[in-house]
């Protein structure tokens, strides 16, 4: 019985293509193009949630009705929405899809979901009447 590791290999690499859709030259060119489709992915979503909380900004702050101290009311709401921006970037961290190749990435994304955050937390404050 004759083996020839070349033929094994062959076998092995035939059996892969098959698993790939037929060519390896295919993938080469799906990363290709989906790696230009996620360019500036961060940067969308980061400008879509600043577009979002300035409009739950316009409305908390248009008409705000608080009785007693309207400073303490802001800075108590501003907290807790920084508090769930924190929570919200440890899960995310701890998916391991916290990674940004610059600092402005970062400060972008970072700064946009903790404002809207922030955003609905005054705007649950304010408008739901409970407090």
């Amino acid at each position: 019985m004759n083996f020839d590791f070349f033929d094994f290999l062959d076998l092995c690499g035939n059996a892969l293509n098959l698993f790939n859709g037929g060519s390896s030259d295919s993938i080469h060119y799906d990363l290709s193009d989906k790696k230009k489709k996620r360019k500036y992915v961060f940067e969308k979503i980061s400008a879509v949630l600043y577009l979002i909380s300035a409009v739950l900004f316009f409305f908390v702050f248009r008409n705000p009705t608080v009785s007693g101290n309207y400073t303490r009311s802001v800075a108590i709401a501003s907290v807790s929405g920084f508090a769930v921006s924190v929570v919200i970037f440890f899960v995310i961290y701890l998916l391991g899809k916290y990674y940004f190749k610059s600092v402005f990435q970062w400060l972008f994304f970072s700064l946009s979901v903790t404002t809207l955050c922030v955003s609905v937390c005054l705007l649950i404050y304010f408008k739901s009447g409970i407090f």
